[in-house]
């Protein structure tokens, strides 16, 4: 069946993100460099086995801190598959957009249900319903993209200066103190991160239904002439 030329799930809005500009320029620097028997539906699928390594890592973890490098290795390479599979599709005029909206984030929530999982092990029982609130609430950022972009057909998935990419780079972060300093002071303060993620999406919400008021009121004008 032919893609709709309507369709833009593969055109995000330029990314409005500390690292956006950067990763943009890499990616279109070096995307020749793949070879040629890689698809982009190859690095979409990836996003499994780096799943399953971020589970797997993170229950060793609870024995040896050190397993962390290794979690922060799957994020790394969720990095790149995942910048790399839309971008490729595009550069080789080979893409399947749809397929590929669909795939792509639906395994987008498994990698972050993924790495969430694997520090449920490393937190102990007495974490997990910080935890599961922690995922509840990242979820939510995930479910306004999606919404917004159905009401739109604008595919933003960058946020108060903070994108893909930057939250990555934090639980890069995190994995490293993690690993240096232990998780004592974590533990007693994981709770604060909740009011913390749930201020960010009260305010990305916020502007993102505002935007969409403001698209509904123009088109109401338009079909009513003004009155």
């Amino acid at each position: 069946m032919a893609t709709e030329p309507d369709f833009k799930g593969d055109q995000k809005k330029p990314i409005n993100s500390i690292t956006g500009h950067l990763e943009q320029r890499l990616i279109r620097s070096t995307i020749q460099k793949v070879p040629r028997w890689i698809e982009g539906y190859h690095l979409t699928l990836m996003t499994i086995p780096w799943s399953v390594g971020l589970i797997y890592f993170g229950y060793l973890a609870q024995f040896n801190r050190n397993w962390l490098w290794a979690s922060s290795f799957m994020i790394f390479l969720h990095w790149f598959t995942d910048s790399y599979d839309g971008a490729l599709g595009r550069f080789r005029d080979t893409g399947i957009p749809k397929w590929g909206y669909h795939m792509d984030h639906f395994l987008d929530y498994v990698f972050l249900c993924a790495i969430l999982i694997g520090y449920s092990f490393l937190f102990g029982e007495s974490n997990v319903r910080n935890v599961f609130l922690v995922l509840a609430i990242a979820v939510g950022f995930m479910m306004n993209s999606y919404i917004s972009f159905a009401a739109t057909t604008e595919f933003k998935i960058s946020f108060l200066g903070f994108g893909p990419t930057e939250g990555r780079i934090l639980f890069i972060l995190f994995n490293t103190y993690l690993i240096f300093f232990g998780i004592g002071w974590v533990q007693r303060n994981l709770i604060w991160t909740i009011p913390l993620l749930l201020a960010g999406l009260v305010v990305v919400i916020y502007r993102t239904q505002r935007y969409i008021w403001q698209v509904d009121m123009a088109d109401k004008a338009a079909r009513t002439g003004g009155s």
